[in-house]
């Protein structure tokens, strides 16, 4: 018996004495190492002020474009790997190679995002044969994209990675593609509602130790928030600081919007940084958002020094992310398919999962089936 899960949310659970489905509907590898960043390791951006400069949900990408070679990348920011998460996460990933199971048991895996790919990765590299069943012609879920005729590149929205997603950082440096993470000065810019078309940044100071390299950025910016409003915000993120992941847990049962009335928070304050941030962490409204998620984003950007600090991919993702984790699930004797939509799932007299139905008629049955679809997808589906 194998049973990997992360907070609030079940990622993974090999049970071989019988088929089951579960639900492991998080985002890519922060499900699979426990890593607090559940449901939204990948796309969190908007709250930083770039989504906020496209009226389209879809941005450009020439075909096949990379960082030109004459500029040369910023490396890896050094405290990134030198934090406790990091490590948790290394150690995490390497006991799958180190306790591989026998026999492979198959595993069927739902979805073809970042999750299911992941998902797929690890379970190969613990000795499972997964197969991926995505029902669209191209990978990637929230990160998909596609060229047009054109040639270009149209992505779903603007993706980065903060250097605070160990789990990322350590998938890239073991499919050996940390290089394609080009790394942008460390500064967290947002678009100034009052004044239509312009921006503002708070900057990071080179070498200062979190947390006060946050502390700082935030005070010597003077053209977004007031003095008093800054003030304002210090009893609702005290707690946070002295008591840690205990006070964050306990806001699970409050939104955002609960939690910024209850605490008093200036609605400037709410509207151009908390509902950025909880639009950028998960898409949904501030008032069915969960406070949790905003406060763990927060905690670690506020008590790893880099944790904020922004990198892009040197192209798109389907080319420059999930080729590679195939290439890997592959090489290891998994499997993964497109175009392959899930119509129906199979259970026996017990409730157990008995088979996947697929569109085209075909029954999948495994030893264990893992579901990494969107969970409005999977509701629809349930039995």
């Amino acid at each position: 018996k194998i049973v990997i899960t992360s907070r609030r949310t079940m990622a993974l659970r090999t049970l071989l004495t019988r088929p089951m489905l579960l639900l492991a509907t998080i985002a890519a590898a922060a499900s699979l190492h426990a890593d607090p960043f559940t449901r939204t390791a990948f796309h969190a951006a908007s709250y930083v002020g770039a989504a906020r400069r496209h009226s389209s949900p879809f941005t450009r990408a020439r075909a096949g474009m990379t960082m030109d070679a004459h500029v040369k990348r910023k490396p890896t920011p050094a405290r990134i790997k030198n934090t406790d998460n990091f490590r948790q996460a290394a150690a995490l990933s390497s006991r799958f190679a180190k306790e591989r199971v026998r026999n492979s048991p198959r595993i069927a895996v739902i979805g073809g995002g970042l999750s299911g790919l992941a998902c797929a990765k690890y379970l190969a590299d613990a000795g499972f044969e997964p197969t991926v069943y995505e029902a669209r012609n191209v990978l990637g879920g929230k990160v998909s994209a596609w060229q047009d005729e054109d040639g270009d590149w149209i992505e779903t929205g603007l993706h980065i990675f903060f250097g605070a997603y160990p789990n990322m950082m350590n998938l890239f440096e073991e499919l050996g593609i940390e290089d394609r993470l080009q790394w942008k000065d460390h500064r967290m810019t947002f678009a100034m509602r009052e004044k239509p078309g312009e921006f503002t940044s708070f900057e990071f100071l080179p070498g200062v130790p979190a947390p006060f390299n946050m502390a700082l950025a935030i005070l010597t910016n003077t053209e977004m928030l007031t003095l008093a409003e800054k003030v304002q915000m210090v009893p609702a993120l005290l707690p946070m600081l002295t008591e840690g992941q205990s006070f964050i847990d306990r806001q699970d049962e409050l939104s955002v919007l609960q939690f910024m009335q209850k605490y008093g928070m200036p609605e400037r304050v709410n509207r151009e940084i908390f509902i950025a941030m909880g639009k950028a962490l998960d898409f949904i409204d501030p008032d069915k958002l969960s406070m949790t998620v905003v406060l763990t984003a927060m905690n670690r950007f506020i008590n790893e020094a880099d944790g904020s600090q922004t990198a892009f991919l040197d192209g798109n993702q389907p080319d420059r992310l999930c080729a590679p984790m195939v290439e890997h699930i592959e090489a290891k004797g998994g499997r993964v398919l497109t175009g392959k939509p899930l119509e129906a799932i199979l259970v026996d007299g017990d409730g157990a999962v008995d088979a996947l139905r697929l569109a085209d008629g075909e029954l999948v049955r495994a030893d264990t089936y893992v579901s990494a679809m969107p969970v409005d997808v999977l509701k629809r589906l349930i039995p």
